[in-house]
């Protein structure tokens, strides 16, 4: 017996070696057959997940986004639900016999808009139920499932001539010249604003089958952009939020207003004005009070603000109250890499328990994203998820007892589980990238706190090649998050893993000004910029 024991022993030993060594290091090129996870939604019984796979098109100059679905049981595979290309934004309706969505052109640049799509779970193909220009998005089922609301942009002009074409210029001439007349005209990484076509709130009746053919209607109107729309409990009102100021970037302190409006039409009425930029409200089981993240506003203003958990009451003249005041980390906050879905980042927000008495959201520290629940009459904390890893997007199912969500690690791009929170267990629903993974010789960054110029303690990552030889000598890269608030962290990040591959040691701090440290480490650099983070940064290197 023992003579067997040992040969299968070297059997196994000599397989294991000959694995790892069949492995080859990441390219720049892997980067083309990355598949991510984006906007987990769960069924209204809590079978099944549906969610956007995101893949590089074919031609590599875009990425396709199809609308896929997996059962919470973990034992099946994952299936593709659309056909389309473009499709995204998957919305179960409240009895879980349809899937709404949001599907744009399989073209882009021909001018033809995205729609609303609706699938049945009983069979057949997807059929398109808005045509309006400039079309429609951010589908939000009704309570008893009989309506839609959802966002549009079309100028009244626009509407009413229903996607013709423009007449031509009075002088017959084309141009291309663009007139600015706001001090902030673009948004980084979003191009140019378009503040001639504010997003305004439509609903619909949620048709049952292509015969059907609803007529959507406006609510809302103006110059201003309204967002954060939320249906109240018996379906008669729908809630949102907006800032009626032309140029709200002047006012030192942002304001917040809050609107209800008849969902069968009316006119809008102003519920409350708060001092703070409220975005993403959730409402309490019972419609008596909304939860959101947001900033504390401050003056004079500070560089770094520390977003908090927020309630607010559905009432008149309502004032939020703070619930994170003593908790000095992120609310809602993320660390960041360069491989978060490129398209359909999707759920997340306070989630409210079954009994209104707490609420669940993410958080930032010390480099991790992880979900944590808040007492919603005091804000103290207890941990949902734990663990070296960034929590990128999250839904829970009707009672909230389960939380399923997309996680991201250093050597994980994304992909998706589901948490029981009656026993603290998690289970694997995707492995979208296991088939391209399991060829790769990644490796685990190192995590080092170390002391800086003043005694303060900085965090930082040390990516090593694979195979490293602590023998030999290595060439080093330094490399400094932008922001300056953001952080790094316990997330996957393509560059620095190619790097690593390279022959190079990647190290990447968060130097004071980072965030997921606390307010006064995310702020100690305003009027101090560049200064003693860059002595942080070279601290790291000196430690490494």
């Amino acid at each position: 017996m023992r003579k067997l024991l040992v040969r299968l022993s070297i059997v196994i030993l000599v397989f294991a070696v000959t694995a790892s060594a069949q492995k080859r290091n990441i390219t720049e090129k892997d980067l083309f057959d990355f598949a991510w996870v984006g906007d987990p939604q769960v069924s209204p019984d809590g079978s099944t997940v549906a969610f956007v796979k995101v893949t590089v098109n074919a031609a590599k100059t875009s990425y396709d986004t199809s609308i896929w679905s997996v059962s919470t049981s973990g034992t099946d595979e994952p299936r593709r639900m659309t056909s389309g290309t473009r499709d995204t934004t998957p919305r179960w309706s409240p009895d879980g016999k349809f899937l709404a969505f949001v599907r744009s052109p399989e073209t882009p640049g021909t001018g033809a808009a995205p729609q609303l799509y609706m699938l049945s779970m009983a069979g057949g193909d997807s059929w398109g139920f808005t045509s309006l220009p400039r079309g429609a998005g951010g589908p939000i089922w009704s309570p008893d499932g009989k309506w839609i609301a959802f966002g549009n942009s079309a100028t009244p002009d626009e509407i009413a001539r229903q996607g013709k074409p423009a007449p031509p210029p009075a002088d017959g001439r084309e141009t291309d010249v663009r007139v600015i007349t706001r001090a902030v005209y673009r948004s980084d990484g979003g191009g140019y604003i378009d503040n001639n076509h504010p997003n305004h709130l439509w609903v619909i009746s949620a048709p049952k089958s292509p015969e059907e053919k609803p007529q959507p209607k406006q609510l809302t109107s103006g110059a201003y952009n309204e967002g954060s729309f939320v249906w109240s409990r018996d379906g008669s009102q729908i809630y949102y939020t907006t800032n009626r100021t032309f140029e709200p970037y002047y006012d030192e302190i942002p304001t917040t207003e809050i609107y209800s409006v008849p969902s069968t039409g009316g006119t809008p009425a102003l519920l409350t004005k708060v001092s703070t930029g409220v975005g993403g409200l959730t409402l309490s089981p019972d419609g008596s009070k909304f939860a959101f993240t947001a900033s504390a506003s401050q003056k004079p203003v500070l560089s770094y603000t520390q977003p908090d958990l927020w309630v607010l009451d559905v009432a008149a003249n309502a004032q939020p109250k703070n619930l994170t005041t003593a908790f000095d980390y992120d609310i809602g906050g993320a660390v960041g890499g360069d491989s978060a879905p490129p398209r359909a980042g999707g759920g997340g927000g306070p989630i409210w328990t079954a009994d209104g008495k707490a609420l669940i959201e993410r958080y930032a520290k010390e480099g991790r994203a992880n979900l944590g629940m808040f007492d919603a009459a005091n804000g103290k904390m207890s941990d949902v998820t734990k663990g070296d890893q960034a929590v990128l997007s999250y839904r829970p199912t009707r009672d909230a007892g389960k939380i399923v969500y997309t996680r991201s690690t250093p050597t994980v791009v994304t992909d998706l589980y589901i948490l029981d929170r009656s026993t603290g267990t998690s289970r694997q629903l995707t492995k979208v990238n296991d088939a391209l993974f399991s060829k790769l010789n990644l490796t685990e960054p190192d995590d080092v706190w170390y002391t800086s110029f003043d005694g303060k303690k900085i965090q930082t990552w040390v990516q090593k090649p694979p195979n490293f030889d602590p023998s030999k000598k290595y060439p080093v890269i330094l490399n400094i998050h932008g922001g300056p608030h953001a952080a790094y962290g316990y997330v996957f990040d393509h560059e620095f893993q190619w790097m690593a591959a390279k022959g190079y040691i990647v190290i990447y701090p968060n130097p004071r000004g980072s965030t997921s440290y606390g307010q006064d480490f995310g702020n100690i650099i305003q009027h101090n910029y560049p200064g003693d983070d860059h002595k942080d940064l070279m601290a790291a290197v000196d430690e490494v």
